[in-house]
């Protein structure tokens, strides 16, 4: 019976010290995944602004989930569909993309992500050869198991 009950505090003292070790070791993993994440979706902004600038609707179509959807600068609201055919038109296009990202944030399999943007319009957009300073907000969702775009919104900052 001796035996047993060593053996049992034993155990029960090995739970308790490694326990809380054990606990932070989790959380570390956590953190460390999330810093993973984070740099994953970074450089996912990265891939998405050189394709734009390429009219690269390949590229874009693996960036954004089926589900996409954007309130565009123009205050148009558009799904995938509509924003692949204005990319592969032209009817959407850029000569330069400056996209600095200021917030980014990883929940789980959400991640947000915001800053400002200039844009040298391009293409057969009415504003070509202009340029415009965004503020945007996007969206991304871990789909079967990669990272893809599911919403963006994109406003035009008003002259000071």
């Amino acid at each position: 019976m001796r035996t047993v009950t060593g053996l049992s505090v034993f155990v029960l003292m090995a739970l308790f010290v490694t326990g809380p070790a054990m606990s932070q070791t989790a959380e570390a993993h956590q953190v460390h995944q999330a810093l993973d994440a984070e740099q994953q979706i970074k450089t996912l902004n990265t891939f998405e602004v050189d394709a734009l600038l390429r009219n690269d609707v390949d590229t874009l179509n693996r960036l954004w989930s089926n589900d996409f959807v954007v309130t565009n600068p123009f205050n148009k609201f558009i799904d995938k569909k509509q924003v692949m055919g204005m990319t592969a038109s032209g009817n959407l296009a850029f000569s330069a993309y400056d996209r600095r990202l200021e917030y980014v944030r990883v929940h789980g399999d959400i991640a947000v992500v915001s800053g400002a943007e200039t844009v040298a319009w391009a293409g057969k957009m009415l504003n070509a050869g202009t340029t415009s300073r965004l503020r945007f907000t996007a969206v991304w969702m871990k789909q079967d198991g990669r990272w893809q775009q599911i919403a963006r919104h994109a406003s035009v900052i008003a002259p000071q």
